[in-house]
């Protein structure tokens, strides 16, 4: 199996015309998207909180903000990590799901589904 790569764009919630393209690694097993930092910056994305975060190389600490995400004209705001030099861009499940897709690891590629409300 391999790595599953799009291209999303990204919006300052509140200012949608400040928008970027931006190339993620799908991970599903990321909660969160995670972005350079000097990008969300340019758009204008505010972080509202600091979240700590576990990896293999110990706990951390990094700013969360919200942001307008588009792939293939579906659009939804979900929270984006600002990353740090270091840190791999990725899309979380999180932004994966709220715009309504998910992974299809076989062909490496994410694929629209039916949204569920219960």
């Amino acid at each position: 199996m391999g790595f599953t790569r799009i291209d999303v764009e990204l919006a300052n919630v509140a200012e949608p015309s400040r928008r970027r393209s931006v190339q993620l690694l799908v991970d599903t097993g990321a909660l969160m998207t995670v972005v350079p930092s000097a990008l969300l910056n340019e758009l204008g994305v505010v972080p509202v909180t600091e979240r700590r975060f576990r990896g293999f190389g110990g706990a951390t600490t990094r700013k969360v903000g919200g942001a307008l995400f588009t792939f293939k004209g579906d659009a939804a705001v979900a929270p984006v990590v600002f990353g740090e030099q270091g840190d791999t861009p990725v899309l979380g499940v999180t932004a994966l799901e709220a715009l309504g897709y998910e992974v299809d690891p076989a062909n490496e590629r994410i694929v629209r589904v039916e949204s569920l409300m219960l």
